[in-house]
């Protein structure tokens, strides 16, 4: 399947990307520190935000899928 270009939001931010693409590219594409920070594909059926590990597995998009970093470790009333 050939790739094609995709609009995306990351933080909010406009983003292009191949698709399908990998989890780890759209970390890069995000400048996302995976050290620190997991990425979410939100969700708009009820469940719960899709987990995008920073790793090679194969990642179909959709036309404006957005996506969110989170802090990996979080630490209420700090």
């Amino acid at each position: 399947m050939p790739k094609h270009e995709v609009k995306i939001f990351i933080d909010k931010q406009p983003k292009e990307s191949p698709n399908p693409t990998t989890g780890h590219a759209l970390y890069i594409l995000g400048s996302i520190d995976s050290q620190n920070y997991d990425l979410y594909r939100e969700t708009h059926h009820g469940g719960d935000d899709e987990l995008i590990k920073d790793d090679a597995t194969p990642i179909e998009l959709h036309e404006g899928d957005h996506f969110f970093s989170s802090p990996k470790k979080i630490n209420p009333g700090a």
